[in-house]
């Protein structure tokens, strides 16, 4: 049986993950399809269901490398599996298909490129930033929380207690408490107005 597996990374992304689910449709998944979207370094449960349920003689079926592996290690690990099951690996975009040796090779071979061109580019990421950061032009990521300051002192200052202010705005009491630090905002400040307003 061909057993399809479509992942994107964010629901953002409903273009690309039509478009895989289409194509492996096309080539005769239809019988069984699992799909998610999830990032490929958080946890993939309709990947570990897949893996859970092949049995011998079924062929996964995806359309691109990327959509299964994180990593080599990560590709050689799903592989193991599918192997251990009697099962093979089809990858569309590259003709490529593990039930030969030819196959297994290949796909072998493509995976360790592909995670040396992301070591190269993570590598080219890291000198840039100790290049900016040399510059003085590196400031890094602004913190989510930081972002929302201005709101978060806004509805202190119209009474609305702590607790609930960083619920409000999705973030830790504790983020909320830095931003009050930096802004010069008491909490005994913020007592005495959630006082005066209840």
């Amino acid at each position: 049986m061909q057993i399809g597996y479509a992942r994107t990374s964010t629901t953002d992304q409903l273009a690309g993950f039509e478009a895989q689910k289409a194509e492996l449709l096309a080539v005769g998944c239809d019988a069984k399809l699992f799909v998610e979207q999830v990032s490929s370094v958080g946890e993939r449960p309709r990947l570990r269901a897949m893996l859970d349920q092949l049995r011998s003689g079924d062929v996964v079926v995806v359309t691109k490398l990327d959509r299964l592996a994180r990593s080599i290690r990560d590709l050689v690990g799903i592989l193991d599996q599918i192997t251990a099951a009697g099962a093979s690996l089809r990858i569309l975009a590259m003709c490529l298909d593990t039930a030969t040796a030819t196959g297994k090779l290949m796909l072998n071979v493509l995976g360790s490129v592909a995670e040396f061109e992301r070591e190269m580019m993570l590598e080219r990421q890291r000198s840039g930033i100790a290049k900016a950061k040399s510059d003085g032009k590196y400031k890094g990521r602004v913190p989510t929380a930081m972002r929302k300051a201005d709101e978060a002192v806004a509805l202190l200052s119209s009474g609305v207690k702590p607790a609930v202010a960083a619920r409000q705005l999705g973030i830790a009491r504790s983020s909320l408490y830095r931003i009050m630090e930096q802004r010069g905002v008491k909490r005994e400040t913020v007592t005495s107005v959630v006082g005066k307003a209840s």
